[in-house]
């Protein structure tokens, strides 16, 4: 059976307004600790601008895809650490330490990135600054979840989501910035320690995760906080609740042990806390298979791949989509405790897989319609000039823009028009400057092409799907399904999942890009949403509106996620009247 209310009111609906207004110390405290959700925005967005420019500086990186997939995933890499670690922090040190922690790994990782010499320096940078936001991508989401009424703590949480968004954003707005200025990619990843800093200074002024501090014996210092964010009638019901909670998981600990193996394996002996991370870690690893991040990390190549082959043009393009991202994160505040955490992922993924298929089609039609290479103009250049593959092909009368990039070459357009017929030549630095000499386009990383607007546009809807519900719900339903007990170890279970997709998917997708063309790689990303789609349809409960034991209580029960059968989802009267029970059977165990 499924959780929760069974349908949201107006004035559920307006509960968050009403709470933040009344409350502001509720927003500072959210809005504060979701900066940390910024950084992990700011560094998704602007390592997909700053490559463009970094590949200009180091010919080895512009001439190796792997030190490119390298360069981009390596903050991933860092991130799974960090996320493996943090769960460990958040337990032992407390969420406001962990945060102030990664905010100091984050800001050196921006200034070893902002001085490196040698693209290996840069990689050492990307990897500290993945180990901070992999700490803060876990603990964001949990210490403002904590410290939230139940009401609206969905909408709260989707701050930390919002502010992702903002700080991707944010990062395009900083790219163009500094695109003309000495620097350029020194200045964009420097500029990533500034939140850092306004976070680890605001931090300073706020107080630990009232849950936290219960579970440390600090019963007066997390009254006070819960004086600040709760009405004077609701704080004696959540003082008790918390009590029973930490009653119980003392008890429990007796039996579980202290040891990260003991919790492991009393984690997964659980099946309420086993339940909780089948759904925790399959939204988490769908989020990133449905190729989000690829987007956010290589949108301004993926512009050029539609044919759009300048810098500046590519990044304002970029900074259109993550503007769709934030307006996105938006929708799912106003929406998330109306209509619920399950409801929202599920539609959010078939219009992702509606996406895909459509930019499959785009880019398979662009591919298609390439300009074709003019023997003749490719010739004038001089054979030191043209592409070696082409001198070497037996036929080049079947050659095209997209030919002539797979043999790793590049495509100098008609002086005419970008989609007349133009000539394959050697993809250097020199040969780029004898084509812009000739006031010609050079395309290295896709083709001119006159439906190249379309995969823009396809793009911003496609972003527009995600957004509301897989860009900011996996973090939301992971911060609030595990028990108190156990939800620092699987948050950080749940966040290393999400960061080892991450890190498959950065680190593989220019290569499948050159394997298998653009059509083919979104098409995949087609099959793998398919699947999260499915995985999420038959292991995610709803934890709408419920207290964190109630969502406890629903796990250790199970549902049945088929309407056919009357479980979850169902419109019969049986299955509300179900979900009315589970409801009424948790609150009176209290």
């Amino acid at each position: 059976m499924e959780g929760g209310p069974e349908a949201a009111s107006k004035e559920e609906f307006s509960e968050f307004w009403k709470r933040a207004t009344s409350s502001p110390y509720v927003m500072r405290l959210a809005l504060s600790a979701g900066i940390g959700g910024l950084l992990f925005g700011y560094d998704t967005g602007v390592i997909s601008g700053a490559l463009l420019y970094i590949r200009e500086d180091f010919e080895e990186v512009d001439k190796k895809l792997w030190l490119q997939e390298t360069i981009v995933s390596m903050a991933v890499a860092g991130a799974i650490i960090g996320a493996a670690i943090g769960g460990w922090m958040n337990d032992k040190l407390g969420r406001k330490v962990s945060i102030m922690g990664a905010d100091i790994v984050f800001f050196l990782g921006a200034i070893v990135m902002a001085i490196a010499p040698v693209p290996w320096v840069l990689v050492l940078g990307r990897i500290l600054v993945g180990f901070g936001v992999g700490i803060a991508s876990m603990t964001s989401p949990l210490y403002i979840s904590e410290a939230s009424p139940a009401a609206i703590r969905g909408a709260l949480v989707c701050i930390n989501g919002l502010l992702i968004t903002f700080g991707q954003f944010l990062s395009y707005l900083i790219n163009l910035a500094f695109t003309t200025t000495p620097g350029t990619w020194r200045w964009m990843l420097g500029v990533a320690g500034l939140p850092a800093i306004v976070q680890f200074v605001l931090m300073m002024t706020l107080p630990e995760s009232p849950r936290w501090l219960y579970d440390q014996g600090k019963e007066n210092e997390s009254r006070a906080i819960l004086e600040k964010i709760y009405s004077a009638d609701e704080i004696e019901e959540e003082m008790r609740t918390m009590k029973e909670a930490v009653e119980q998981e003392r008890q429990q600990e007796g039996l579980i042990g202290q040891t990260l193996g003991e919790k492991m394996k009393a984690a997964f002996s659980n099946v309420a806390v086993r339940r909780g991370l089948y759904a925790g870690v399959a939204a988490q690893v769908t989020q990133q298979f449905v190729g989000i991040n690829t987007v956010m990390y290589y949108s301004p190549t993926i512009v050029q791949f539609a044919g759009i082959a300048s810098k500046s043009t590519a990044l304002a393009l970029s900074l259109v989509t993550s503007g769709l991202n934030a307006v996105g994160s938006i929708l799912s505040m106003l929406c998330i405790d109306k209509y619920g955490r399950r409801k929202l992922m599920l539609l959010s993924l078939i219009a992702i897989i509606i996406c895909l298929l459509a930019l499959t089609g785009v880019f398979y039609q662009a591919a298609n319609t390439a300009p074709p290479v003019d023997n003749i103009d490719t010739l004038s250049f001089g054979a030191n000039s043209t592409c070696k593959a082409y001198l070497d092909a037996p036929d080049v009368s079947s050659w095209n823009c997209m030919k002539c990039l797979k043999a790793e070459c590049a495509f100098c357009a008609s002086t005419g028009g970008n989609h007349l017929p133009g000539a394959c030549l050697m993809e250097t630095k020199e040969v780029r400057g004898v084509c812009g000499a000739q006031k010609r386009v050079w395309f290295s990383d896709g083709c001119p092409s006159k439906i190249g607007v379309f995969a823009v546009l396809v793009l911003g809807l496609y972003i527009l799907a995600y957004s509301p519900g897989m860009g900011t719900v996996p973090w939301v339903l992971n911060s609030e399904i595990y028990p108190l007990r156990f939800r620092g170890i699987c948050g950080g279970i749940a966040a290393v999942s999400n960061w080892c997709a991450n890190l498959v998917v950065s680190l593989t997708f220019l290569t499948l890009i050159h394997a298998l063309g653009a059509a083919g790689t979104f098409l995949l990303f087609a099959g793998f949403s398919t699947i999260g789609l499915i995985s999420i349809y038959f292991l995610v409960p709803e934890t709408k509106g419920l207290q964190f034991e109630e969502v406890e209580k629903l796990l250790q029960k199970g549902f049945n996620p088929c309407p056919c059968t009357g479980g979850a989802g169902s419109p019969t009267k049986a299955a509300d009247e179900e979900k009315a029970a589970a409801v009424s059977e948790a609150s009176s165990s209290k």
